[in-house]
């Protein structure tokens, strides 16, 4: 008798990739070994569409879509295994409409991907939002999550997530973002959760999809805590966007039973993280530069309540005091006087630590909060705000990445501050990889 050994035909590894950006995702699972096969990418408030110009210098044109989301047609997206994507954090409230169909919020991006999903049911799902999203609205904490589990339930989904701070594992970024991955039911993978009496514990520190990469502890030996009906979980979707109410923890996952596990995790980093000092450029062109005049004097301002209206303007508009801590008396537009309070922000930012997170707004050189400033070492001490390049390095890109004719610096600033840190979606690549091998 003779046999035949039938191989078993492998997943392709192929991808979907929304809000696309300048390509943070799409960088990061081509490295480790996945291909996209179909991408969007729209800005309706720009006429200019510079992340399009952005995407296609590094990846081309093929398999591109510049056409706003809401005039796709979810039918004719290329058939995927992973969808991915990082999509605004908005109110993600729903009504019923006369027909008695749910709808989202006019303008959030949330539903256009839900009805991808619905249309084209990709096995797996990596998406990647603000940290404030399991905490959102503050006037019904955790609902806007919520809705979101809720759909993939309805969807036929497990889902696992995890906020993550990529200084945490190595990076040289403070950048915070919850992740969240999302399997078919019908997925092995899916079927592993929790089989054979593993506790939720042990699966998010040593099984579970973020376990690998991103080892943690769990705080305070605190127990398993699962929630379900009593806080309508499993209600309608409309259900739950009335009622739901939940503050989330860091961590935590969603069984195909519809239970769901949330745990308070710390991480436990096997890697020194790089630092700010690190990825500095040795030679920047003057344009970085800021006056010396601006900078001011760490004694300008002592820190006590004091009327700010009596401050010299010159202490004012000074980066000592921008950064600094204020406790002040100010007045409002009607004359009324109240207390203002404000934390301080490093100045000169450290260079030997990671370095704060990078925001849309960054390189402005007048004096305000949010820029990087620091002491160049390699130009004799002088103060200069971060370099476009320098930003790239920061979340992982290639050098230059957003650099092409005809875009300005501000808003290559823009992109960095809008995008994810590549080399976290590098790791979560391979880890999906992996699980569809085994």
């Amino acid at each position: 008798m003779r046999y035949q050994t039938i191989k078993k035909k492998k997943m392709k590894l192929t991808v979907c990739e929304l809000f696309a950006g300048v390509g943070g995702f799409r960088l990061g699972l081509e490295k480790s070994g996945w291909e996209t096969v179909w991408a969007n990418q729209y800005e309706p408030s720009t006429k200019v569409q510079h992340a399009e110009k952005c995407y296609i210098k590094n990846f081309g044109e093929k398999n591109f879509s510049n056409i706003d989301i809401n005039e796709v047609e979810y039918n004719k997206i290329p058939n995927h295994n992973l969808l991915v994507g990082g999509f605004p954090c908005q109110d993600y409230s729903v009504a019923t409409s006369a027909a008695k169909g749910m709808q989202g919020n006019k303008g959030v991006l949330w539903w256009n991907i839900y009805d991808i999903i619905k249309t084209k049911n990709p096995k797996y799902i990596l998406l990647e939002n603000v940290d404030r999203l399991l905490s959102s609205p503050s006037s019904q904490k955790g609902r806007d999550f919520g809705v979101i589990l809720a759909c993939l339930r309805d969807s036929d989904y497990s889902v696992e997530w995890r906020m993550i701070n990529a200084a945490d594992y190595g990076f040289p970024q403070k950048r915070r973002r919850t992740f969240i991955f999302g399997c078919k039911n019908s997925t092995v993978y899916a079927k592993k959760m929790l089989e054979g009496g593993v506790s939720p514990t042990l699966w998010i520190k040593e099984q579970g999809f973020f376990s690998k990469d991103f080892p943690v502890d769990i705080k305070d030996k605190q127990d398993d805590f699962i929630f379900a009906s009593s806080l309508s979980f499993t209600e309608k979707i409309k259900d739950v966007s009335d009622n739901f109410k939940f503050r989330f923890s860091n961590s935590g996952f969603m069984t195909k039973e519809q239970a769901i596990y949330d745990i308070s995790v710390t991480p436990k980093s096997r890697r020194k993280a790089k630092t700010l000092r690190d990825i500095l450029e040795k030679k920047v062109d003057d344009k970085y530069f800021i006056d010396r005049s601006q900078i001011g004097s760490k004694n300008s301002y002592d820190g006590r309540r004091i009327k700010r209206s009596a401050m010299p303007d010159k202490v004012k508009k000074s980066w000592y005091y921008v950064k600094g801590a204020k406790h002040e008396i100010r007045k409002t537009s009607k004359g009324y006087e109240f207390n203002y309070d404000e934390g301080a922000i490093p100045f000169p930012d450290n260079l030997d630590s990671p370095s704060r997170t990078i925001l849309t707004s960054e390189g402005t050189k007048n004096p305000n909060r949010i820029s990087h400033i620091i002491k160049d070492p390699y130009n004799r001490g002088r103060y200069r705000v971060l370099t476009p390049l320098e930003c790239e390095r920061l979340n992982g890109f290639k050098k230059d990445w957003t650099k092409f004719d005809g875009i300005t610096d501000s808003r290559r600033y823009f992109f960095m501050g809008n995008a994810l840190v590549v080399g976290l979606i590098e790791k979560m690549g391979r880890r999906l990889k992996e699980i569809i091998e085994e």
